[in-house]
């Protein structure tokens, strides 16, 4: 094979992977993507912009303007719907297609960032098989969007400074639209649809902008470009700010609270971590189990890659005219730091709802798969014979333990829907009740997600006592109670409680007190619904 045709090769097996796996998607879900209340949003957000009412929260009854959640995903659902394809079916085809095109980008990226082809396309199997991401993209959530715009920009800054590299003596002009500077526009503008998906985004936004300070080797390439780069992408955000604003009163539906992240939490992170480092159960337990093992583990990889990334990026500060670090490699790491301090922050202090659940760390997960790549072919560059057959053997353990993981995965996927698309959920006997109350019905429920979706009918959501993304006392929770009771004894409501008993003993106290006085014409299963009394 010749050098011109085994880049050809090389471009046509990426294409086979991006195909397969798109493919593997449709067959691991045959009942449609796994749902959760998130999920729910997203489709009821989009299911709004085609009856053409706008993005609204219309799984609610109040169904107001959708600040909560950015409008990337139900975007693309809508984009789908246009076909005729209601979001519901049209999530399984977006995430399919966009697991294939991030097979296909992180394949690019691994081949551009090495100068191997067959790294690239060991990064691109890597993500195929990683059963921890693919499930990601099995479940109907803005994670796989937002990964694809992750992964286009990072192409898109490569091409960027690769041009740079070629014109070293272009001048970077402000507003400038060709040669780099309109790689650098496009960087923006993918940053800005990655921040339209999930609010996360501003962490990209922070990492390129900290790259371009730290890479270009003058003040005023580095002021220019930065002013450029922000050019590109204010307009897409501070429209959605605007327009959250005038119909809201609020630019993200976020407000700043102290609220420490809980040991829980904490674990939660580490066992998911576990899960994409060790996917075999046994040994996972086993690792798991050991006191302080997996902190290690993860502290030590932290440790290395922020070492690597410091010198390479403060030696090229401090010495401008320095070797410039391979961008591809740079940028990934420092993002996937700034994305963890992002979530971080986030957690700390604007939304106490948000867990270190595998779809918020997914993006951390695909860094790490592109850093992998990079050590094996550090290590494979080593030219002796002991490191290349290190590089082999972790190539090798590596594509087992992501097999045996993916193996595990199909066969639970395949069996059922996952989370609200399961069939204890649409063949529920609680949702067959709901459907069968009168029209005009109004519904409280701890569940309006799943209410929504199998009743076609908004729900209303429950007085609480504290409020879950700030974790504070909500307030007037007994006149909550009081009018929530008056309603459904006026034959005009319904109170319908879920899995009752799956929940800690707090909330079934607050299930109790709302219950009070009720009728319950409705209890199997868990499930439990209240009326009026007949």
């Amino acid at each position: 094979m010749n050098a011109r045709q085994s880049p050809l090769a090389s471009l046509l097996i990426l294409i086979l992977l991006a195909v397969s796996g798109t493919f593997l998607i449709l067959y691991a879900t045959p009942q449609g993507l796994g749902l959760s209340d998130d999920s729910i949003a997203y489709i009821a957000g989009a299911r709004s912009i085609l009856n053409g009412d706008g993005y609204r929260e219309a799984w609610l009854a109040s169904n107001q303007p959708m600040t909560h959640f950015p409008p990337g995903f139900s975007s693309a659902l809508a984009l789908v719907g246009l076909s005729g394809l209601d979001p519901l079916r049209g999530t399984r085809f977006v995430n399919a297609l966009l697991f294939g095109a991030n097979t296909f980008l992180l394949g690019l990226i691994g081949w551009r960032m090495t100068k191997f082809r067959i790294a690239g396309l060991v990064l691109a199997v890597l993500l195929l098989l990683n059963s921890s991401i693919f499930r990601v993209h099995t479940t109907a959530m803005s994670e796989p969007l937002y990964i694809f715009f992750t992964l286009a920009s990072f192409l898109s800054f490569s091409q960027y400074f690769v041009l740079i590299a070629k014109n070293g003596k272009e001048e970077i002009k402000p507003g400038a639209s060709g040669g780099s500077n309109g790689f650098l526009i496009a960087t923006a503008v993918l940053t800005a649809f990655a921040y339209l998906t999930r609010y996360a985004g501003l962490a990209l936004l922070a990492t390129f902008l900290v790259s371009l300070f730290i890479l270009h080797d003058t003040w005023r390439k580095r002021l220019t470009s930065i002013g450029n780069f922000i050019a590109g992408f204010i307009p897409f955000a501070l429209a959605w700010s605007i327009r959250n604003k005038l119909l809201a009163e609020t630019a993200t539906n976020r407000a700043i609270v102290y609220h420490p992240i809980s040991a829980e939490n904490i674990q939660l992170g580490i066992s998911n971590f576990a899960v994409f480092l060790m996917p075999v159960d046994e040994w996972r337990r086993v690792m798991i189990k050991t006191p302080n093992f997996m902190v290690v583990i993860l502290s030590a990889i932290a440790l290395v890659l922020l070492v690597w990334v410091a010198d390479k990026g403060l030696r090229k500060l401090f010495q401008p005219s320095a070797e410039m670090p391979e961008a591809l490699s740079f940028v990934n790491t420092l993002y996937a730091f700034g994305y963890m301090a992002s979530i971080l922050s986030s957690m700390t202090w604007f939304d106490a709802a948000t867990k270190f659940q595998l779809r918020i760390l997914s993006p951390v997960y695909v860094s790490l798969l592109v850093m992998l790549v990079y050590f094996g072919v550090w290590l494979w560059n080593r030219q002796a014979a002991i490191w290349r057959i290190a590089a082999i053997l972790l190539a090798v353990c590596m594509f087992s333990l992501s097999m045996y993981g993916m193996s595990g995965a199909l066969a639970q996927l395949r069996k059922g829907g996952q989370g609200f698309a399961s069939f204890q959920w649409f063949d529920s006997e609680a949702m067959d009740f709901l459907r069968g109350l009168p029209e005009g019905t109004r519904i409280y429920s701890n569940q309006v997600g799943p209410v929504y979706l199998y009743t076609g009918r908004p729900g209303y959501v429950l007085p609480d006592l504290v409020d879950p993304v700030t974790g504070l006392p909500r307030g007037r929770f007994d006149e909550g109670v009081a009018a929530l009771q008056a309603d459904v004894l006026s034959g005009e409501a319904a109170l319908a409680l879920f899995d009752v008993e799956s929940n800690d003993e707090e909330v079934q106290s607050v299930y109790r007190i709302l219950a009070d006085g009720l009728h319950p014409a409705f209890s199997r299963q868990g499930d439990e619904i209240y009326t009026a009394f007949p």
